[in-house]
């Protein structure tokens, strides 16, 4: 997978896990604390607590469906690419001490199993929000597709083909910016306006 549909892939998982967290941040922030206690007036009692924000519960047939469509769709091997990158910004970080070289790829590599978990983790999260985002049903249906022959074939050229779009979509912007300014300082010109 070539680092730029990496980045894409990245850049669209790790926005919707922002999507799904934000929503708790934004009313972390919206509590205003407690107004300090005026000198003699007696303690105000501690407010009731608030439920947490609920998560939402889905059968354990639900979140299969929705882990298959994140393998089968091709999304998890976005995470498979994350784990080894970091692995070799360490050993980047460590070039100037070459002696501690064999040692840091014996700890990398004692490491693997417990990224796995966390590339594991990852995938439940991911599961978590195709789940609830789609139902069952529509999840059985995704997952019918990702089988059949056709949906073996889209997975296959996915990478290839969102390198493609992505080559297109920076030409496509290149153009769009250049034809709409022109087409707006003509405009503006016919109302007497001279943009540069």
């Amino acid at each position: 997978m070539s680092r730029r549909l990496s980045t894409v892939l990245i850049g669209s998982v790790l926005a919707a896990v922002l999507a799904v967290s934000v929503p708790t941040i934004g009313h972390a922030q919206a509590q205003k604390p407690a107004a300090p206690a005026k000198p003699g007036a007696k303690p105000a009692a501690p407010a009731p607590a608030t439920p947490a924000a609920q998560q939402p519960t889905f059968t354990p047939n639900h979140l299969a469906l929705a882990r298959e469509v994140t393998l089968s769709s091709g999304i998890a091997r976005s995470f498979d690419s994350i784990l080894p990158a970091f692995g070799q910004q360490i050993k980047q970080a460590a070039i100037t001490r070459p002696d501690l070289t064999k040692d840091l790829d014996e700890v990398l590599t004692s490491l693997a199993p417990e990224m796995e978990l966390q590339k594991q983790m990852m995938i439940e999260t991911a599961a978590k929000i195709y789940a609830s985002r789609l139902s069952e049903a529509e999840l059985t249906e995704i997952v019918a597709f990702f089988h059949s022959a056709a949906g073996k074939r889209y997975v296959e050229t996915q990478p290839q083909v969102l390198d493609e779009i992505v080559q297109a979509m920076q030409n496509w912007t290149q153009g769009v910016s250049e034809y709409m300014m022109v087409r707006v300082r003509a405009e503006m010109g016919k109302r007497g306006h001279e943009l540069q």
